[in-house]
């Protein structure tokens, strides 16, 4: 017998996906391992276990995890689970270290190599294993369907003899890759959508998909990108200029979408409870970040929030998870790319090459002890994670230059960028121009 893989069934109730497909059971059994999955392990994602025995794999049991290799999982096992791991197993899947140190200690002590996926460098040899991209690809359309499931009226504008239903108005904030793909989704459903992101780069992203880019292109703007690609924090006057534009344009639209999320940091806080309270009754926010504490004051995980004026802010967790048949097949297919590299093609064994860049970034525990920079000292000195700054002081008004009229405050996006998040703000005396 070869070396045996084994898929669990996810306990987390609001985990539906599963790590394998048939296609890369197929695959694996082509490597020359053994494939076991337990029992209705991809029942909510539309997988019955037919499905997987007809591509070469053995239907087992839970127990069976005692004699696996490998364990590929979508999250990562708790304590119980790793009870029954064998010693010297290597578990791959989505471990969310930050902010569980006793957790990642747990796998440390069950003597496991765990492998974090979502921390595969995006160079273009991992193009296949990245894990955030292809799930944050399903986020960002899954977040247009849900805000369009609760908005009350059609999106597309429609002419009819009865008279013209006017297009809905979408705003993106953050343009990584689930905000392109909320772009994309959305003008495929006939709205009119504007994006922001303080990546210069982006704005022709967002151009190239029939969308129009919001942002104050001044001097700063144009040197705001890192060498990586990432966003870097702009200066207190740029996010003041880019909170007052932000600000008035929110309160015209009808769905809104926050995408900023930041490894091991809580999420930025982009919209405050008074750019709420500016919009229609009726208009949605949907709030990606929500499992990392929200973009949206007044967001709560797993709820949909209907504020005093009459504004819904949708906060669904594991949003990969409600497409489920399409995040697993695709989680699947970035689990094969990466553990095909572990795997000696003469010996059909798994052979860990511990100097090998993709090891070096992603493992997490080896030989029971934390071996990954960022969290091996978490024994001694635990992580702690940041608390959230409270919108009310990464915000300010936004007066308006005329002085006949007042203005409501305006709130702003976070100060902390990523390639999904927006700028963040105290405010300018007067209003600022930009692009829209």
């Amino acid at each position: 017998m070869g070396q045996t893989v084994f898929i669990p069934r996810e306990l987390d109730a609001n985990e539906p996906r599963v790590a394998a497909s048939p296609d890369t059971v197929k695959r694996l059994a082509g490597l020359g391992l053994d494939v076991v999955v337990e029992t209705g392990a991809g029942t909510r994602s539309r997988i019955p276990d037919e499905e997987f025995a007809k591509a070469g794999a053995a239907i087992g049991k839970a127990a069976d995890v005692a004699k696996a290799d490998v364990v590929l999982k979508v999250r990562r096992p708790d304590e119980v689970e790793l009870k029954s791991y064998k010693s010297g197993a290597a578990v791959i899947a989505i471990m969310d270290p930050y902010g569980n140190d006793a957790a990642v200690a747990a796998l440390a002590k069950a003597g496991v190599i765990a492998f974090s996926m979502e921390f595969m460098p995006r160079i273009t040899r991992a193009q296949s294993m990245d894990v955030l991209s292809s799930q944050a690809n399903l986020a960002g359309y899954q977040a247009v369907i849900d805000g369009a499931s609760e908005y009350d009226r059609a999106l597309p504008m429609m002419m009819t003899a009865a008279g013209t239903v006017p297009a809905a108005r979408v705003f993106i904030m953050g343009v990584g890759v689930a905000g392109l793909q909320a772009i994309a989704t959305a003008r495929r459903l006939g709205a009119v959508v504007t994006a922001t992101d303080v990546r210069p780069a982006a704005k022709e992203q967002v151009a190239s998909l029939g969308a129009k880019f919001l942002a104050v292109e001044d001097e700063e703007f144009k040197a705001a990108e890192t060498a990586g690609g990432y966003a870097k924090e702009m200066s207190k006057e740029y996010q003041a200029k880019q909170a007052a534009l932000t600000s008035e344009h929110i309160a015209k639209q009808d769905i809104v979408i926050t995408t900023a999320l930041i490894p091991g940091r809580p999420a930025p806080k982009l919209i405050s409870a008074a750019m709420v309270a500016s919009m229609k009754p009726g208009s949605v926010i949907v709030d990606l970040a929500v499992e990392r504490g929200g973009n949206v004051e007044g967001a709560e995980a797993g709820k949909v929030v209907t504020t005093a004026n009459g504004v819904k802010i949708v906060g669904h967790l594991n949003v990969p998870g409600r497409v489920a048949a399409s995040a697993s097949l695709l989680y699947a297919r970035n689990l094969f790319a990466f553990l095909e590299t572990l795997v000696d093609k003469t010996t059909k064994t798994l052979v860990i090459k511990r100097d090998d860049e993709l090891v070096k970034a992603t493992m997490l525990t080896d030989g029971g002890k934390i071996v990954h920079p960022a969290f091996a000292k978490a024994d001694q000195q635990p992580h702690v994670e940041p608390a959230a700054i409270p919108a009310k002081t990464m915000v300010a008004s936004a007066e308006p230059a005329a002085p006949k009229k007042k203005a409501a405050a305006s709130k702003s996006p976070s100060s902390q960028s990523s390639p999904s998040s927006s700028p963040a703000s105290k405010s300018p005396s007067s209003k600022s121009k930009g692009t829209a």
